[in-house]
């Protein structure tokens, strides 16, 4: 009897953790690796994230460091079954949105998880605000589950750093220049002169700061697992005690552009004007020039013809004018 118990124990034991156990499923949202001994299964032929496009963004130097096994994805579906030294991994892909001034080990950090201070490039601290979409990077799920103990508080980490390097050496590009006619120089086209306040340019090149980051990130997938979507910065909000200096400095500079501009377009205008004035009294001398041209050329091709002709037609000449005049002076001779 106590053979029999043992083995019917046995059997009950088998059945709950081979098999009742051993049956698992996956969600749709979700993706698992199955470890065997503590190993992740991995690919065929041993490949690694290297041979994937998604370590294109990485820097020579970054290659051998971020060299991660492609394991063995399970797809969604199920009941799929495995064995007791077997352990099931599951993460999910679904795509995650945070504010970037979280700090997801410390819930007090950067005013409570509202706004991310940075420093500009000329010691002005300057709060941000925006949001940065994330999801797991199926193609790299070792990194994810085994490279990084926290890896959406490590990835954080690495958008914050390079968001903070780049405020600090933001530059805004040069405005475009034109061309001065006659003077063979080149000045700023107007409106496009700098203040020489960082904030100012971080907020007119907006835009270009997003498109920075976005740049920056591609390599987070190689890194560390995570795909960073979009990061979206809305706001740049300088210190509250320089609030007023910044709205005094942008206004002087709004009416410095714009009395910029009113000077270049009368300056436009004038030259405009004087170039029209020019071409209309080139065309007068050249009507006034045409007809002497024409009859210099008639009175040659009568010369050339004979004396006599050119001696009579001078004659008809005098005949019209006397047929045109009222009062005739005629010299008296001695």
């Amino acid at each position: 009897m106590l053979v029999i118990g043992i083995v019917l124990g046995l059997a009950a034991w088998f059945l709950l953790r081979c098999v009742l156990m051993g049956v698992y499923t996956v969600d749709q949202n979700e993706r698992a690796v199955k470890t065997r001994f503590g190993r992740a299964l991995r690919v065929e032929g041993e490949k690694t994230t290297l041979n994937d496009p998604i370590a294109e963004a990485l820097r020579p130097e970054e290659r051998a460091r971020y060299a991660y096994p492609q394991v063995r994805v399970i797809q969604p579906g199920g009941p799929y079954f495995r064995m007791p030294w077997e352990k099931i991994h599951k993460v999910s892909i679904a795509t995650m949105t945070v504010n970037m001034a979280v700090d997801l080990e410390n819930a007090s950090a950067n005013e409570g998880g509202t706004r991310l201070e940075a420093v500009t490039k000329d010691q002005l601290n300057t709060g941000l605000t925006g949001q940065i979409r994330y999801r797991v990077s199926e193609a790299n799920l070792y990194a994810f589950v085994f490279g990084i103990k926290k890896p959406f508080v490590h990835v954080l980490a690495y958008f914050v750093s390079v968001l903070r390097q780049r405020i600090a050496n933001f530059e805004a590009k040069p405005g475009p220049l034109v061309a001065v006619e006659g003077a063979g120089a080149v000045v700023p086209l107007a409106g496009s002169e700098m203040t020489g306040i960082s904030i100012n340019d971080l907020r007119k090149n907006l835009r270009d700061l997003n498109e920075y980051m976005d740049n920056e990130c591609r390599t987070a997938p190689a890194r560390y697992g995570v795909i960073l979507d979009a990061s979206l910065i809305t706001g740049i909000d300088p210190p509250s005690d320089v609030e007023s200096a910044l709205a005094a400095i942008n206004t002087a500079h709004n009416q410095v552009s714009s009395d910029i501009s009113l000077a270049q377009a009368a300056a436009d205008q004038r030259v405009v004007q004087s170039r029209r004035a020019v071409e209309i009294e080139t065309l007068r001398a050249q009507a006034e020039v045409e007809p002497v041209k024409s009859l210099a050329a008639e009175l040659a091709e009568l010369h050339r013809t004979g004396p006599d002709i050119l001696s009579a037609y001078l004659r008809n000449v005098r005949l019209a004018l006397y047929d045109k005049a009222q009062h005739i002076y005629q010299e008296a001779g001695k």
